[in-house]
């Protein structure tokens, strides 16, 4: 089974995560945030990877350690489940609508973390929560699932849409490069022999 379980605590957060990549975008989330909830419930069903996280922050500062720290946990537990990365198909891309919205994902789970963020939001907050926090939540995902990762929006005038697009565009992304590809068999997607 491709599973990952960790807890990550600092003086800011304690997390706990699981990942399994060959789920069925079944989810437990609750952070204390609600709006990231519901993005990260995005993220689990739509990359078809089951999530359980459970996140207790200092949010009577604000959200920022909180979603930050999720993406770490969520990154380290992804990077874990795919070990090796034996026999997967490693690239991913996708572009989804959302009314208004149109969001560009393209990742390589190559171990070389890098974040490509073309998303502007016409607001700073959706409801409560800070909308700079969307870049930061993917920024430390792909720092530590050692994720290259390109992230575009293309239109949008309302920022729920643009965010919710974006989630859902980088899940159906990651969905396709944690597919095991049927011709590769045991092998490591790369000429180096290992990612």
């Amino acid at each position: 089974m491709r599973e990952a379980r960790i807890s990550r605590t600092t003086a800011e957060t304690a997390i706990t995560a699981r990942v399994a990549l060959d789920g069925t975008g079944t989810h437990e989330i609750a952070t204390g945030v609600g709006f990231f909830d519901h993005m990260l419930a995005q993220l689990s069903r739509h990359s078809l990877i089951d999530i359980d996280l459970s996140a207790e922050g200092d949010l009577h500062i604000d959200d920022h350690h909180t979603v930050e720290d999720c993406g770490l946990a969520l990154g380290q537990a992804l990077a874990e489940a795919l070990g090796e990365k034996r026999g997967i198909r490693r690239y991913g891309a996708f572009t989804l609508v959302m009314d208004d919205a149109r969001v560009e994902a393209a990742l390589d789970l190559s171990g070389r973390p890098w974040l490509a963020w073309e998303v502007d939001f016409p607001t700073q907050k959706i409801g409560a929560f800070d909308t700079e926090l969307v870049r930061e939540f993917f920024q430390a995902l792909a720092s530590r699932g050692g994720i290259t990762l390109h992230v575009s929006a293309r239109a949008g005038i309302n920022s729920h849409h643009i965010a919710e697009a974006a989630f859902k565009a980088v899940a159906r992304a990651l969905r396709q490069a944690v597919e095991p590809d049927p011709r590769a068999g045991e092998a490591i997607p790369s000429t180096k022999g290992a990612l």
